[in-house]
């Protein structure tokens, strides 16, 4: 890997910026060290390719008056990851979106140096849990304000939040409300929302009073999951209910999240297994089989076949999983999958060294299967890129016996700096791909329209990357109620140095954190 030759960390300057600054012999260091391409034949007053609507939208813009100027915000001097690649331009922004896009941009109120640092799509996370209400039970989980400050301090601009471990789980019109309710002036960044599919709620018309109160899509466990004696907590699906919720999802036009694992052959294993005297990581992770995953999804893919219901596979942990995905995708199935950073980052035979810590489900398996996670990601079979954030108290990850404890990876604020490091600095992937994974595929496929692209009408959702700038992640360092991760002590090759929402700069590397809340909760 070539040693770092960028610049120092973006600051903010009142006025424009000059023309000769536009293209300076370290942003064609920059485009050549992250791209490999030298940067010949590139003028400076030469502006990207616009659309006939792009351009409409600059000349819409009135003239500049003494005093008045035609944009709020401009990017200047960045590698930006566009639809069609990484160019070096600049970005204008006018009430939040994204205005104009070529070089020597002029007339903005501000102008945010990026000299030396990649400009992304902000991350669109489609799999975080916040456990907000807490319904007297939680109160010490993760809540909105830690949560959504945490996805600002690492470059995720939108989440859509799961219905369970908050409160009572989100089910239907009633407990929805309750969840908006609870988020309300407290978000950091913009928050989406899927529904739940419980076995309760296909007979209460509850999956149409999901749709018609905005979410975006809704979630279902195959495995076992929630606790019966907690009111209002989430339950999972038995084959009945995942046929008939599908069915009518499938009226929605949404897309359904599935965990799949077989339920009865992981909960007997792990019956055996505590039975036994088995405490390791290693042990739970033999409990929850890669053919428990894929029965499941070929389960589940039958019923999307007969039901015509959209589906995704949630934290794909096998290649063999993909496989089965890339099957029911070849012969018609309305069907995506993602995967964690966490599958790609830890193997089993270091879990216990870890400890608890490192735990989920589906488990994190060994170097052979995160191999060809890996090939299935650079491939494009793999759809999106997620965290499956999943935090809770300290106490419930303190166990002695893994099988005590809480199976859930806090990881959000990691997502994109760990994700740009091993997929982009380590194995050479595509800037645009590396966007594709954690911003377009996820905004498409949820329908989340203004969302996911560095594109003209957009909004201004933006992480900046300082590559090849490495650090080791401390406890402090985290924004979570629970400062507790897997990821603590790693050192991370690439650093978030400045996000910024529909505009407005919620965190820099300079300043911090916003004070304020500007998130708006997103209803499709």
């Amino acid at each position: 890997m070539m040693t770092s030759k960028f610049g120092k960390a973006p600051e903010v300057k009142a006025g424009n910026h000059g023309k000769d600054a536009f293209f300076s012999e370290n942003r064609r260091n920059l485009l050549k060290e992250i791209t490999g391409i030298a940067a010949i034949g590139v003028l400076a007053s030469a502006p990207i390719p616009v659309s006939a609507s792009e351009a409409n939208s600059r000349a819409a813009l009135p003239a500049r008056q003494p005093g008045v100027h035609d944009y709020d915000v401009i990017i200047a001097n960045g590698l930006v990851i566009l639809e069609q690649g990484e160019t070096l331009t600049d970005v204008a922004i006018k009430n939040g979106k994204i205005a104009a896009i070529g070089s020597s941009l002029r007339g903005a109120e501000q102008v945010i140096d990026a000299t030396g640092l990649v400009v992304s799509p902000g991350m669109v996370d489609a799999h975080v849990h916040i456990n907000e209400p807490g319904g007297g039970i939680r109160n010490d989980w993760e809540g909105y304000v830690t949560g959504t400050r945490a996805c600002a301090k690492g470059g995720v601009t939108t989440i859509i939040e799961m219905p369970l471990n908050q409160l009572p789980a989100t089910v239907d019109k009633k407990t929805l409300e309750i969840k908006y309710a609870a988020g309300e002036g407290k978000l950091v960044i913009d928050v989406a929302s899927h529904g739940g599919l419980v076995p309760y709620n296909v007979e209460n018309n509850g999956i149409k009073e999901q749709s018609d109160g905005g979410v975006v899509g809704y979630k279902c466990f195959m495995a076992t999951c929630g606790d019966p004696s907690i009111k209002g907590d989430f339950l999972n699906v038995d084959d009945y209910s995942l046929y008939e919720g599908m069915r009518q999802i499938a009226k929605t036009g949404k897309v359904l999240m599935i965990h799949a694992e077989n339920a009865a052959i992981t909960d007997r294993l792990e019956q055996i297994a505590y039975k036994k005297g088995h405490v390791s990581l290693k042990s739970y992770v033999a409990t929850r089989p890669v053919f428990a995953e894929v029965e499941a999804i070929r389960r589940a893919v039958l019923f999307a076949k007969i039901t015509g219901c959209p589906i995704n596979f949630c934290h794909v942990s096998s290649p063999e999983a993909v496989e089965e995905v890339i099957k029911a995708r070849g012969e018609g199935v309305n069907i995506t999958c993602e995967t964690c950073n966490q599958y790609l980052y830890f193997v089993t035979d270091e879990l216990d060294e870890i400890g608890p810590l490192a735990k989920c489900s589906p488990p994190i398996r060994d170097k052979i299967a995160q191999d060809g996670l890996w090939r299935h990601v650079l491939a494009g079979n793999i759809n999106f890129i997620t965290s499956d954030h999943s935090p809770c108290p300290a106490k419930l990850k303190n166990k002695k016996n893994a099988f005590d404890a809480w199976g859930g990876i806090a990881g959000v604020q990691n997502d994109v700096d760990i994700f740009f490091d091993e997929s982009v600095q380590k194995r050479g992937m595509p800037l645009k791909q590396f966007a594709r994974l954690i911003a377009s595929n996820p905004a498409d496929r949820f329908a989340l329209h203004t969302k996911g692209r560095i594109a003209i009408g957009k909004d201004a959702d933006f992480t900046f990357i300082k590559p090849n700038s490495p650090y080791i992640l401390r406890a402090e360092d985290l924004e979570y109620k629970n400062k507790i991760s897997a990821y603590v002590g790693r050192k991370i090759g690439a650093r978030i140095v400045r996000t910024v929402l529909r505009g407005e700069t919620v965190y820099s590397q300079e300043d911090g954190l916003t004070g304020s809340f500007p998130g708006r909760y997103i209803k499709v």
